[in-house]
């Protein structure tokens, strides 16, 4: 059942899918009616899952479970990883791969290999006080306290100086 995100409670579960580009707002209204399709029939043994999703920053899906009325399940995971592959698809986007790296410069996000990013943060193109985005969150209060934070508060801060 598709609610509203800013609903959900602090404990809902989140997953954060981040693409290699910023989408196009034509795409972001395609993907918040697929969004919409999706969630509506999303089930885990036949009960309806209470969530709901933010696009931000062009750039990231956020998708929120409400698990105290009815927890994902195996099948039900799969059935939002599917979904999300057919949007890889669909749009041509990498929204899978976690060891990549979104960071704020100015009011741009920037997108790099962890590699590249380990690789600026040695050449001090990046600091401690750049902006990064912890898609490592798990829950609605983390998003909110600790998804877009100082890299010295994330788990980038390893390759700082």
């Amino acid at each position: 059942m598709l609610v509203d995100f800013n609903t959900l409670p602090e404990e809902a579960r989140v997953w954060i899918y981040q693409a290699n580009r910023s989408f196009t707002d034509e795409e972001i209204a395609e993907i918040e009616s697929k969004l919409d399709t999706f969630i509506e029939n999303w089930t885990a043994h036949g009960g309806d899952l209470h969530s709901g999703y933010l696009i931000k920053y062009k750039r990231f899906i956020v998708i929120g479970l409400n698990q105290s009325l009815n927890a994902a399940t195996g099948c039900s995971i799969d059935a939002s990883v599917h979904f999300i592959q057919q949007l890889e698809k669909a749009y041509n986007v990498d929204l899978m791969d976690k060891m990549n790296v979104s960071y704020k410069q100015g009011e741009y996000i920037a997108y790099k290999s962890l590699a590249d990013f380990k690789k600026m943060a040695k050449d001090r193109a990046v600091s401690k006080n750049t902006i990064v985005f912890n898609n490592l969150v798990t829950n609605i209060a983390e998003f909110n306290e600790n998804w877009e934070v100082p890299a010295s508060e994330s788990w980038h801060s390893r390759f700082l100086n």
